[in-house]
């Protein structure tokens, strides 16, 4: 099939442009969120940027809508209205904002194009209407098991986490740089300092690394933290589990379904992760045991061949 999808989310993408299809991106020079492309990455040959003023002449079989601004510029592009002249599928990415439970999905008054969640918590919580709906869990690249533990720190990946704050549970770091060093991964970590409080010794920040150098860096560490309050589930978590890593994560959305407690520790009382924290980073020989567990979950439930698979038999049934 040839596919039409934006590059939105990057780490989503990555795992669904490695199917056995056509996938064209558009591409305008200046990039920005509706010409964004390839962006460099190393994904493979059937992934070609494609110039808007030519996407109508690609003769697309199936539109991938991951936003509701989607829904005009895939009209715009072909001349064909998604889930009318040509098929379509809503990936909903984000758990919902505003009046939650209630919170309507924009394209939850119609019954033409489906949503695919990607949690169940996804699902769950968002008010899909009449829409028909599925969920396609995540599924990502295996970057191998090379966790080693062998500095006694936490590593955190969050993107922007002065903006976005209680979502990430910025707030939170402080109470685990008390115990080990926090090294802080992700794109947007400017003022996180002043805004913790936390002295640089205490929370290292490393910036936006590439994807190879940063599951080099983040094995090397001994726990993986997952702080964050509200968000569909974290790729960089399922990352973690595959590298070998042991979890500590916040016992919310769908981290309770990703995380099984051999493979580390989730709960809502602080207290508690903290007294985990100290164990695991007392103890590198059970933290090494839960990590091998944790990616042995991971390759299962998040593997890269089981997200495709399904994706292939919801594209044929769209189609």
């Amino acid at each position: 099939m040839k596919i039409l999808l934006w590059h939105v989310h990057g780490s989503w993408t990555d795992a669904f442009v490695h199917g056995r299809h056509d996938y064209l991106l558009p591409a305008l020079p200046e990039g920005g969120p509706w010409g964004l492309g390839r962006a460099d990455r190393d994904w493979p040959d059937n992934v070609r940027d494609v110039s808007p003023d030519r996407m109508e002449l690609e003769d697309v079989d199936v539109v991938i809508l991951q936003r509701p601004e989607d829904l005009a510029a895939a009209e715009q592009l072909l001349g064909r209205k998604p889930g009318v002249d040509v098929p379509a599928v809503y990936v909903e990415h984000n758990t919902p904002r505003g009046d939650v439970p209630d919170t309507v999905h924009p394209l939850a008054d119609q019954t033409d194009i489906p949503i695919a969640h990607v949690t169940y918590f996804n699902e769950l919580l968002w008010d899909n209407g009449s829409a028909p709906t599925t969920v396609i869990e995540h599924g990502i690249r295996d970057p191998g098991h090379l966790y080693t533990g062998e500095q006694p720190h936490f590593a955190v990946v969050s993107n922007e986490p002065v903006r976005r704050w209680r979502v990430t549970g910025t707030d939170l770091l402080p109470g685990f740089a008390g115990i080990a060093p926090v090294d802080l991964f992700g794109m947007g970590t400017d003022g996180v300092h002043e805004a913790t409080g936390i002295s640089p010794k205490k929370l290292r920040v490393h910036g936006d690394l590439k994807r190879g150098q940063l599951h080099r860096e983040m094995a090397q560490r001994r726990i993986y933290l997952h702080t964050v309050r509200w968000t569909s589930l974290g790729l960089s978590l399922l990352e973690a589990m595959h590298l070998g890593m042991p979890v500590l994560a916040l016992g919310t959305t769908e981290a309770i379904r990703a995380v099984p407690a051999e493979a580390g520790f989730l709960s809502t009382r602080m207290d508690d992760l903290h007294h985990a924290a100290l164990r695991l980073l007392n103890d590198p020989w059970r933290a090494q045991a839960m990590g091998t567990t944790a990616r042995s979950f991971a390759l299962e439930r998040y593997g890269l061949q089981r997200f495709l698979r399904d994706w292939d038999e919801l594209l044929a049934d769209v189609v």
